[in-house]
This record gives structure tokens, sequence and C-alpha cells, in this order.
């Protein structure tokens, strides 16, 4: 009999010539024995391990009984008895089988590819990767080693076999690979894929990690637009002028950085490009929040553009919608924002700014939603997306449909917020911020699933939008969102996990929301783990924390959740 198992890019198992479809599996233990043994050392692990692994709260009769239970299910699923084997106190994968593990194959192949240092087999061994290892189970916890030890071991081959579009593929991020692509376009004389190399890490490190290239790489994408003989275009020289911003604000240079982002601002009116131009306005805004006066600089840049320059105002109202929420979240709570709203929606509205006024309604119905008043809230956030779709201003009018959708999940109207999400993600794909956008519309999908396999696609959705660069404050949300109904559907084994990488996070900043929402799902962790003292405490700590912060709809929630 043979056996093969897929564990790199997916999960699948053939057993001589037929494949097991994933109906075959019905528990999802039973799956994740075969996985666990799959990816142990010789395939076996001892009992006592496996019951640590999976259910380290339960003694050991209540252990030893679930992996009666998931042994029989998994033999029952591989169709084969004899697969899985207990021989005395040790569980063996195919004992008896010619048994073929594609994670295993890759590893040997690639240690002795390294050791020989030969190209050809190096991309025989990195063609053996088939992706990482069981993205779809990304925070269970013992496969966090494995699936490092697999992706560093696939990285070392192309980068002893200079193969950079492997690396690329892996990590659009990586500047070694994409500096040596345009080198070797240079040195081809194909100046224009040199500039489209650059433009592809550009807008990966921007969507990715917020971060622009390095200035080794700037240096090298100016020189592919000297070397040509045609005129330089203004987006090109834009791209350029941008990137060597974003190195001055990471250098902290806050002021040149402002320079240069002012300076290509007016560059990208005057070539027509909206979308730097947002850009440029989101480097202003960057440098001036380092710089904590943010609030000042989006009223003096509100009052200007609703008053004096009109025409590209949507696209520096997206420059600067990221910070707003950001503003809204502080901790100091949404008042000063609110406060702010107000005065530049009488401004707007002076100036018949559609724009403008959209912007002012949609930080109202925030600060609104915030503060519990719901009704006004949606009439304020209507508002907002009618005037933001009359303005283009697409960003915008997504963050207003996500609200409005949060406000339809208070209602309990699940049948309406579920329109405004599949609305929402469907508008946010047409932005520059989609990366952000769609990240946020996930969380509200996790929160509107009910059925027990909705919850699950949502949070499987969610989980591939967690790139190592995905954006943090945008993340919280789904980070919390998706704990907490993995806690309440009482699948508690990836929950600390992501608590603690939210935890992490959330300590970046001090106060506001995300600190709240982290108490409030630890409080539901602990009452699944029926820890009921701790559970109370952290509700009661959430419920505080939300008060301080003018939050009382959520303050409440959280105390009903105490005596639910």
């Amino acid at each position: 009999m043979r056996v093969f198992i897929q564990l790199l890019g997916r999960f699948s198992v053939r057993i001589d010539d037929q494949a097991l479809a994933a109906t075959d599996w019905p528990r999802n233990r039973a799956a994740a024995l075969v996985k666990l043994l799959a990816v142990s050392p010789g395939n076996r692990l001892h009992r006592e391990q496996v019951m640590d692994l999976f259910w380290p709260e339960l003694d050991s009769e209540a252990a030893g009984a679930n992996l009666r239970k998931a042994l029989h299910f998994a033999r029952r699923a591989l169709g084969v008895h004899e697969i899985i084997e207990v021989v005395g106190d040790v569980v063996c994968l195919a004992p008896q089988a010619e048994l073929t593990v594609d994670a295993q194959l890759f590893e040997e192949t690639a240690k002795a590819a390294l050791k020989a240092g030969d190209g050809p087999a190096l991309e025989r061994a990195a063609d053996l990767y088939g992706g990482e290892l069981l993205p779809d189970d990304i925070y269970v916890d013992w496969l966090e080693a494995p699936r490092e030890h697999l992706k560093r071991r696939y990285l070392e081959l192309p980068r002893a076999g200079r193969m950079w579009q492997r690396l690329i593929a892996l990590d659009p991020t990586d500047e070694e690979a994409q500096r040596a692509l345009m080198q070797a376009a240079l040195d081809a004389g194909n100046r224009g894929e040199a500039i489209r190399q650059f433009n592809q890490l550009r807008d990966s490190l921007h969507a990715e990690l917020g971060v622009g290239p390095s200035a080794a790489t700037i240096a090298l994408y100016e020189r592919a637009l000297v070397l040509s003989a045609d005129p330089v275009s203004p987006s090109e020289r834009i791209r350029a002028a941008l990137a060597w911003g974003l190195v001055s604000l990471q250098s902290a240079d806050f002021d040149e950085a402002s320079r240069i982002a002012r300076e290509t601002r007016d560059l990208a009116i005057g070539a027509d490009l909206g979308r730097e131009v947002g850009e440029a306005s989101a480097l202003i805004g960057l440098a001036a929040n380092m710089q904590n006066r943010w609030p000042a600089l989006f009223r003096s840049e509100f009052i200007e553009w609703v008053e004096a320059r009109p025409a590209f105002i949507r696209h520096v109202f997206d420059g600067h919608l990221c910070l707003s929420e950001f503003c809204l979240c502080s901790a100091s709570g949404h008042s000063e924002v609110a406060a702010l709203a107000a005065e530049l929606r009488t401004v707007a509205a002076k100036a018949q700014s559609r724009a403008g006024e959209g912007l002012a309604c949609l930080l109202l119905g925030e600060a609104a939603l915030f503060s519990g008043e719901l009704d006004s809230a949606e009439q304020l956030l209507t508002q907002a997306e009618e005037k933001l779709r009359e303005a283009d201003a697409v960003s915008g009018r997504v963050l207003a449909v996500e609200r409005l959708a949060e406000i339809a999940l208070e209602r309990g109207q699940n049948w309406r917020a579920g329109r405004l999400i599949e609305r929402g993600l469907t508008d946010a794909r047409l932005s520059w911020l989609a990366p952000h956008l769609i990240m946020r519309m996930q969380a509200l999908a996790v929160r509107a699933a009910r059925t027990h396999e909705e919850v699950a696609e949502a949070i499987l959705a969610g989980d591939r939008l967690m790139t190592s660069g995905a954006c943090q404050p945008c993340s919280m949300a789904l980070r919390t969102a998706t704990a907490i109904a993995l806690a309440e559907a009482g699948e508690l084994e990836q929950v600390d996990r992501r608590l603690n990488d939210a935890e992490r996070i959330a300590g970046m900043w001090h106060g506001g929301p995300w600190a709240a929402a982290l108490w409030e799902a630890r409080g539901v962790q602990r009452r699944a783990q029926k820890l009921t003292v701790r559970a109370m405490a952290a509700f009661e700590e959430a419920a505080n924390r939300y008060a301080e912060l003018g939050r009382p709809r959520d303050a409440v929630r959280c105390l009903a959740r105490m005596g639910a």
C-alpha cells in the first residue's frame, strides 16, 4: 500500500491511486491527528505527547478518551484501519505502508542540493516546495516551528541558485531579489523592465509594510530613468520623489519628508495623478502625526482644499483617512475629532463641497456610533455614504458602509449587515487603500457569520489577509472578532496565540479601544475555559475601559457578558 500526504500548499491524502475528498474528514481533530503525525520525526509520537498538544486542559482519562475518538474517526476517514496504529504507547502513521510526505521529501532533497551547490539540483528541490506548510492552519501552535523551518529552507534554495523570481513570488517585498532583477534588466539595456520591477516593489512595500524602498533601490531606479533617451514621465519622477520622502520619514527627518511630500503633491496635481496626490497627502499627514500635530494640520488642509482647491479634494482626503481613523481610536477617545468634524462640516457646506461634507459626516457618524447614539449615527453615516458616492470618494464611502454594517449588527439585523458587508468588500477593491479596507470589512464578516460553516469560512478568509506586513491597527478588529468567534464555538486551541499577537500590537499604543477589546476577548476565552472568576474580572476591566473612552454601548455589552 502506498500513502502520499500533501502538507505544502494544502492538505490532501492519497492512498494508492485514490485521493480522499475534503468531505471524508468530518472531524477536525481526526485530520489534525494525521497532520501532527505527518510532521513529526519518524511519523510517530507517544500518546501522552499527542494528548498534551491537543487537550492540555484535560486530565489523562478525558484526554485519552478524546484520543481514542480521534483515532476512530481518522481511521474511518482513511478507510484503512492499519494506516494509524498504536504500538504500545506510541501512535504511528502508516508503519506498514510505503509512506511519502511531501514536506519530508522536500526537506531531504533541499539539504542534499544545498550541500552539493548544484544549480539544477537547487531548482529541482525548489520545485518540490508546493507552498507554505498547511496554510489553512496558521494559528495552530505546534505547526509554527516546522512551518518556519521549511519556509527558511525554501528561501535558502533560490538565494543559493540566484533564482530571484522564485523569491519574489514568495515575498514581493524582498528587496535583494527585486534589486538584482532591476540590475539585470539594466545590464541587458531593458530600462522599462527595471522601472516595472521598481514599481512592483514599491507597491508591495507600501501595501504590506507601509514603507518605501531603500536608498540603494531608489538610486538604481533613478539610474534607470537617467539612462533613457525618452523624457522622464511625471509619474516616474513622482514615484522616485515619494520613495525618497518615505526614506526621510523612516529616518525621523519629518520636516524633510513633509517638504518632499508637498513638492510631490504639487507635481501630481499638475500631472492629474489622483492616487499620487493621495499618497503624498498621506506622507504629509504621517510626518505631522509623528510630531503630534496631525489634527491642526488636517484642519488647515481641509479648509484649504474645500475652499480653494476642490478638484483633487477626494484624493487628499483619502490620504488622511487612516490617520483620522487612528485619532478616532486614540487614548483620549473620539470627542476631539468629533468637535473638529462639526466645525469642518460647516466649512464644507458653505463651500458646497460634497466630498468635504461627506468626510465630516463620516467622522461625526463614527463618533456618534462610538457614543452609543445609533439613530444619529445611522443618519449621519447614510448622508456620508451618499455624499461620498456623489464625490466619487471610494475609500470614505467604504468606511461609511462599514460603520452602517456595525449598526445593523448592533440591532440584530444580520441580513442587512451581510448585504452591506458584501457591498463594502466589492467597493473596497476599487481603492488604493484596499488592503486596509478589506481587512476591516472582513472583521465584520466574522461577526455577522451565524452557522459553524459560515464562521469557519469567514475566519479562514480573514487569516489569508494576515500577511506578515498587514496593517496592524486595521488588523485589530479582525483579530479580536476571530478570537471571540473561536472561543464561543469552543475551539480554544488557537485563541491564545491569536490574542497574544493582538496584545503585542495593542502594546504599541497606550489606551484606546484596542486594549478594551482585548480584555473583552480574554473574558470570552476565560469563560469558555470555565475560569469564571477570571472571566468576570476581564469583562469588568473591558467595561471600565470602554466607559472611560465614552463608549457606553460597548461597556454595557461587556457588563451583560458578566451576567450571561
